[in-house]
């Protein structure tokens, strides 16, 4: 009898540790994951892993409160055109939304901004057809490139937040650009502060794409 009441007590046991288990993961948030799709200014070049920009942004959001895990895509090098052919396998399957910073490389190889244009508009389309929120981090083109290129290249972001309905966040080197403070011997990619800055910028906005997220998980 005493066994038997014992095996009974076991079982009792591990039924409600099953529950309790079940319980715990339902009231636990599901991390939201957050791709950055982007070039160098992304991946962190010359820079510690940890002071990249997604490492970075990841820390601030979790210090926020938000449950969420950034993965770095970016590549070095890549224009929006190269980033848009490795689309499909830069993007893990359980992906929430994406962070596009692309065209930097575009400009300084002086690549015609329709052609950017069109690469940038097929990421966001894929994109979308994935059911993914998009922020789309906007670029500006040196001025040597002439007053017609820079204009043109500068309004390629915001057309494109307003054709397809995404956040736009107009300069992702705001804060940080022409900073000797900020920014790395080469001028053109920021130091750890000054992704930092980047980082506490664009806060905003990478917020309101977690409330996308959330909305579109409760419709």
């Amino acid at each position: 009898m005493m066994k038997r009441h014992m095996a009974k007590m076991g079982l009792l046991a591990a039924a409600l540790l099953v529950v309790l288990a079940v319980a715990i993961s339902q009231a636990e948030p599901r991390e939201t994951v957050i791709v950055a799709l982007g070039d160098s200014l992304t991946a962190g070049l010359g820079l510690p892993q940890d002071q990249s920009f997604p490492a970075q942004l990841e820390v601030a959001l979790k210090a926020r409160g938000h449950s969420v895990r950034v993965v770095d895509a970016g590549v070095s090098g890549d224009t929006a055109a190269a980033a848009l052919k490795r689309l499909d396998w830069a993007l893990p399957e359980n992906a929430d939304a994406v962070i596009v910073e692309l065209g930097g490389n575009d400009a300084l190889q002086g690549i015609p901004p329709k052609g950017t244009k069109q690469a940038l508009a097929k990421i966001i389309e894929r994109l979308q057809e994935k059911g993914l929120p998009v922020l789309i981090a906007g670029m500006e083109a040196p001025r040597n490139m002439g007053k017609e290129y820079v204009e043109s290249f500068g309004a390629i972001f915001p057309d494109l937040a307003a054709q397809y309905d995404v956040i736009l966040y107009p300069f992702f080197l705001d804060g940080a650009a022409l900073n000797d403070e900020l920014m790395q011997k080469d001028g053109i990619h920021p130091n750890g502060k000054g992704v930092t800055i980047i980082v506490e910028k664009i806060m905003p906005k990478v917020e309101e794409l977690l409330a996308r997220v959330q909305a579109k998980g409760q419709s």
